[in-house]
């Protein structure tokens, strides 16, 4: 089965390649999200751009994301159900919080364009990306998720922990894995644990134990 790999805002491609190396997984793939669109970067963008890519796809596959990667991997198992075998969701939201986006761009309005330099977006990208999630909210739909989830949450992401909790509990077939040590980035400190639950679900491997 292919995994495929979904990077968050202020990540690339390459930052799931310590979660791949240490996993068993045959056929990955990680698309650079930020390229799957000519024109505007927005949510409903990127969602496009990865239906486009997986539409003619007939075999089922897994879907991992994180932060934003998550968002989609989220949205795109809600729409297409028939395609998506499993799901692992890292610092995850599912009902994405109005204030906070409004918050968070005013401070990117603040930064000067340098600081956006790592990103591989501008800063009008960022901030135009991040105003078309205002309103995300999934929060009728979970049920509607038939596939098992894998809830991956760092012990120190304190701005996701009650979404994960939360998701846990309102999707059908959802286990949670609070990783110790860990922040929001969960693929670049701890990618030993993601892996383990990846294998457990490719494999029926043993999976260590990760829940504080």
């Amino acid at each position: 089965m292919k995994v495929i790999f979904l990077h968050g805002l202020g990540q690339a491609a390459q930052d799931w390649q310590a979660v791949i190396a240490h996993a068993s997984l045959p056929d990955v793939e990680c698309p650079e999200l930020f390229s799957l669109t000519d024109g505007d970067i927005t949510y409903a963008s990127l969602l496009a751009g990865i239906e486009q890519l997986y539409a003619e796809t007939t075999e089922p596959f897994a879907l991992c994301g994180l932060s934003l990667g998550a968002i989609l991997a989220l949205d795109y198992a809600i729409r297409h159900p028939e395609q998506v075998m499993f799901l692992v969701l890292i610092g995850a939201q599912y009902q994405v919080p109005s204030r906070l986006i409004d918050f968070q761009n005013l401070l990117f309005r603040c930064m000067p364009g340098s600081a956006f330099a790592g990103m591989d977006l501008s800063k009008k990208d960022v901030i135009q990306l991040s105003h078309s999630m205002r309103s995300l909210d999934f929060s009728d739909r979970l049920k509607d998720v038939p596939c098992p989830a894998a809830v991956i949450c760092g012990a120190k992401d304190r701005a996701n922990r009650k979404a994960s909790e939360q998701l846990r509990d309102r999707l059908p077939q959802a286990e949670l894995h609070i990783i110790p040590g860990a922040g929001h980035e969960v693929n670049k400190c701890r990618p030993e644990a993601i892996s383990s639950i990846l294998n457990r679900r490719m494999y029926g491997e043993a999976e260590q134990q990760y829940n504080p």
